[in-house]
């Protein structure tokens, strides 16, 4: 370590601190502040900010935002701070789209404009365009937010209007949008089929593709985020004689999806994408009735030896789990109206 230069020792020292000490670095002086804003410090420092101990709860109602950490000893949310919106917005109606490494893509429902937001330092950027670009549908669209092999984030928003669909890319390097070709089946252009938001997972971009019916077709959508090609793959095996849902989550870069079926009780299966094929890691029991409701209001999956499933109601069950590859929580969320996101506490900027 004696043989180290210095400016090492002080570079490896401030890429280990929590996201807002290193706000407050900044102001130490001239040389630190060029330090802490290069894109370098900043990517070390987001690879080494990935961790249970940063993540946090961000929640939306009517009144408030706030802002909780967890705690991983009893599964369990910390004390709240209230988060104030940097931007202008009608009644908390914000909806969390989409995050990655500490930004958050939102839409403020008033006026569909999308945002890249990162709740910690409070910068955003709004992506909306005079050429209407950057404008979101909700039950029509989706978004997926990733970062390329050039380290540069992006924006992924598929659009259905009238039967025509479009798949735009936002750069955040060059500040643009520009459309992109995508073919696929007419009929996934249909209202009758929802898409999911984009989980991003090995250098591509996943979503749900799931008709809104008993019975119905469900497909999993890829998006290579280097090649910007797209494919099709299917579906888990799972029971089609009551309702599907697919949740997608990226665990330690391995892709998995939690497929709820039924319709008075559910049944929950976990499983894990290897190459362009499904393997089940577990079953879970069926769980007790539930109403509908409740069922689409969850927020997130609590995973660390145990399996909690929790609404903003509070934890309606927990399945015990031998399975340790889970050490903290992962947002495999339905959000129904997408009110909640699990993120890590990061300083990447939404703009250049």
């Amino acid at each position: 370590m004696a043989d180290l230069p210095t400016h090492t020792i002080v570079f490896e020292i401030l890429t280990r601190l929590p996201a807002k000490d290193v706000g407050r670095s900044k102001s130490v002086c001239k040389q630190w502040y060029a330090l802490l804003s290069t894109q370098d410090f900043v990517k070390i420092h987001c690879s080494r900010s990935v961790v249970s101990s940063n993540q946090r709860v961000l929640l939306i109602d009517d009144l408030t935002c706030s802002v909780r950490p967890i705690i991983s000893n009893n599964n369990d949310y910390g004390p709240s701070s209230t988060v104030t919106f940097p931007f202008h917005h009608q009644n908390n109606v914000v909806s969390i789209l989409s995050h990655l490494n500490g930004l958050l893509c939102v839409c403020l429902n008033h006026t569909y404009e999308l945002l890249l937001w990162n709740p910690t330092t409070t910068a955003f950027k709004r992506l909306s365009t005079p050429d209407s670009h950057g404008f979101y549908i909700n039950n029509l669209d989706a978004i997926g937010l990733y970062v390329d092999a050039d380290d540069d984030y992006k924006v992924l928003h598929i659009k259905r209007r009238s039967g025509v669909l479009g798949v735009y890319v936002y750069s955040r390097e060059v500040d643009s949008w520009r459309n992109i070709p995508f073919i696929t089946r007419q009929e996934y252009l249909s209202p009758h089929f929802n898409w999911s938001a984009g989980t991003f997972c090995g250098g591509t971009l996943y979503f749900t593709v799931c008709e809104c019916w008993i019975g119905g077709t469900n497909v999993v959508i890829c998006f290579d985020v280097n090649s910007e090609q797209f494919k099709e793959i299917s579906f888990p095996p799972v029971p089609s004689n009551g309702m599907v849902q697919g949740v997608l989550v990226n665990v330690k870069n391995v892709l998995h999806m939690f497929a709820s079926t039924g319709m008075f009780e559910m049944t929950i299966d976990l499983w894990t994408l290897q190459g362009d094929y499904w393997i089940k890691v577990l079953s879970c029991p069926p769980i007790p009735p539930i109403s509908l409701s409740l069922w689409c209001d969850i927020t997130h999956y609590v995973t660390n030896g145990n399996w909690f499933v929790m609404t903003k109601l509070g934890k309606l069950f927990t399945i015990e789990m031998d399975m340790k590859p889970f050490e903290c929580f992962y947002p495999v969320s339905w959000f129904r109206g997408f009110k909640g996101a699990v993120f890590v506490q990061t300083i990447v900027s939404p703009s250049i």
